[in-house]
Formats: C-alpha cells, structure tokens, sequence
C-alpha cells in the first residue's frame, strides 16, 4: 500500500519536477515534524493534526536556536503537504491555511565591485594550464551570466550556442532558459575547450566544467574556488558564487538595465524575487540623483 508520504514524493518528483535536493529538503522537514509527533503527542498521524501541534512545534524549533528564515522553510514544506493533501482527498481541511510566518530581518547583500571582480580576473591567471583556465572561466560565467552554482555544474557542453552567442541554461523546476554570452566568454570558452582536449582522462564527457581528472565538479569546490580567489581582493565577508550571481544582478542595474530584463536572466519566477538586487543599486542611485538634480547644486 502506498502511503501518503510516498504518493506525495511521487507528486513532487514526477508532477512538479523537483531536484532530488530540494525533494530530499521537503521530505527531511515533513519526517522532523512527525519524529516531533512521536515524541510528544503520542504517536498522533500526520493527517490528524491541528495547528496547536505545528504551533508547539515551532515554539520547540525558536528555543533550540533555530533561525526563523530556516522554521519558515520547514513550515512550508508542511503547509506543501497539506495542500497535497487536501487536493488528494486524504485531509478535509489544510491545519496550516492561516499560519502567517515568522519575520524575518532583511539582509542586504553586499555585491563585488567592479575594482574587485576586474582584481580577480586579472590575477593569478596568468598561466595558461587546463586548471587556471577553467578557474577563470567559472569565475566569468558566474559575472557574466550570473547562473547559479548548480547551473553552472550542470552545464553541458551541448548548452553553448557558439554561432548565436548563447547559453542555454536548466534552472530550478527544470525551466530552460537562454542567457546572451559575451565576446569575451565565448573566447575564453574556446581556449578551455583546447585545454580540455589535454586532459589525460575524461569521464563525464557531455558536462563542460571539468575537474583536472574529467570528473564532474562539486559544489563544495566551486564554493571554495571563488572564496578562496575574492578573499584575495575583497575583506567582504561573504564570498561565494551566489554573492557573484547578485553581483552581475547588480552592475546590469547599476548600469541601466531594466527589472524585467535582469528578471528573465536570472530566470526568477516572480519579480518580487529580482527586486530585492534593487536595494543594492539604491546606493548607486542616490549617487546619480545628487549630482544630477538642479535642487542640489
């Protein structure tokens, strides 16, 4: 017999298409809350809760220490299976429909500067070997893209358009996207691609960014790539691939590209998501307004 929890992985793997990560994430909340069940309200089934027990729950989560931003993931990883719930038949009513989440301080990410990005790549990149090559080129697709870390893992080598001058991208939910490339990573690109035909062995053929042993890379090596090379040039005090994604959002806006436009690259499903790069423009923004307004002279 299948069980609620097994249809329901069913649901989100083959109907929404979720990453085996973000799946695994759902799952992982879902089991917590239940394990929490167990524990102290006496083995009650999942489909036969109230909102007092999510409630206990979340007042157990605030004073083990757990940030509110990670409570809010696991509460809607609930309310996603309620919801499924409710549509299946199995529950007449979603306990979570008025849960409102916990707030959340807002933190503005501080991007890289121009000075900083054109510091990295130009340093260290000097030699022409297969390793400072692909080093350069992760840290240009990442600036000139601004794809996400498992996009750019991701990347096959099918996904470059040379003769169009394009990227094709798998974004989040399996939503393909195409991003313009520049002169200039198209020809680092071609460089990589004659560096790459060196490499003694090559297992995962079809993916793009190799590891010197042409294995597919982690994500935990990419992260410590960009760290290390930006905490060169920058005392910022986060350094990684996600911060160099909000770093190309950026400059497009500081620069005067429209909301819509860094929206559709960045392959958001809202605008409400891209906005939030709008609050590191405002600095920038202020700048232009000062000097250019009469009523500041």
């Amino acid at each position: 017999m299948v069980t609620n929890l097994q249809a329901y992985q069913d649901y989100l793997q083959k109907e929404k298409n979720y990453s085996p990560l973000t799946l695994r994430a759902y799952l992982d909340d879902i089991l917590s809350f239940q394990t929490y069940l167990e524990d102290n309200h006496h083995k009650i089934p999942l489909e036969e809760i109230a909102y007092g027990q999510v409630r206990s729950w979340i007042v157990v989560l605030v004073e083990s220490g757990i940030a509110n931003k990670s409570i809010n993931r696991k509460i809607s990883s609930l309310k996603s299976y309620y919801r499924f719930l409710l549509k299946v038949k199995q529950i007449e009513f979603n306990p979570l429909a008025k849960h409102k989440s916990l707030k959340v301080p807002k933190k503005v990410q501080i991007p890289f500067s121009e000075k900083e990005l054109n510091s990295v790549l130009e340093m260290g990149f000097m030699a022409s070997d297969f390793e400072s090559i692909r080093n350069k080129l992760i840290v240009e697709l990442f600036y000139t893209t601004g794809i996400r870390r498992a996009e750019l893992i991701h990347l096959k080598t099918t996904n470059v358009d040379r003769y169009n001058k394009t990227l094709k991208v798998l974004g989040k939910r399996n939503k393909e996207r195409i991003i313009p490339l520049l002169n200039c990573t198209i020809d680092l690109i071609d460089l990589y691609y004659l560096r790459r035909e060196e490499l003694e062995i090559i297992q995962n053929d079809e993916v793009l960014i190799l590891s010197k042993k042409g294995k597919i890379l982690s994500e935990t090596f990419v992260y410590r790539l960009i760290n290390s090379y930006f905490s060169t040039v920058s005392e910022k005090v986060k350094k990684s691939p996600h911060v160099l994604r909000h770093t190309f959002a950026t400059h497009l806006l500081n620069n005067g590209a429209d909301l819509n436009s860094v929206k559709e690259l960045l392959g958001h499903a809202s605008l409400s998501s891209t906005q939030i790069y709008t609050h590191s423009s405002l600095s920038e923004l202020q700048k232009v307004y000062k000097e250019a307004h009469p009523r500041n002279k």
